[in-house]
């Protein structure tokens, strides 16, 4: 027997929806993956910020980091 996936029953349930309530569900999915984005970026510049302040890390040119990433 095969089993269904969560994101197959959603798609599913999706599908019942009129065009309207779909359209307003996107909205609504990507104003939560915003926010969603927009926290995770708030928490990387936290941390950041602390490891700055602890001198984990230093200030870096734009040529010096690409340097860094591609060597």
């Amino acid at each position: 027997m095969a089993t269904t996936s969560t994101f197959d029953r959603a798609l599913a349930t999706v599908g019942r929806l009129s065009l309207d309530e779909q359209e307003s569900l996107i909205e609504v999915v990507q104003k939560r993956i915003i926010d969603a984005r927009r926290a995770q970026m708030a928490g990387e510049i936290r941390e950041a910020r602390a490891e700055y302040k602890v001198g984990r890390c230093r200030p870096v040119s734009p040529s010096e980091l690409l340097a860094e990433i591609t060597s």
